[in-house]
């Protein structure tokens, strides 16, 4: 859609540590992982 368009903000991943961007602005009140990181957490569908 408009990904070209998003305003990315830089997070450090929460479990590796990592700097990565997100295109959303992290409000602190949870977590932010980087895509490797939230694909491991994630629940796998069957």
């Amino acid at each position: 859609m408009y990904k070209e368009n998003r305003e990315m903000h830089k997070v450090t991943c929460a479990e590796c540590g990592n700097e990565t961007e997100v295109p959303f602005k992290p409000d602190g009140t949870r977590p932010v992982y980087c895509r490797d990181c939230y694909r491991k957490r994630k629940p796998r569908r069957f």
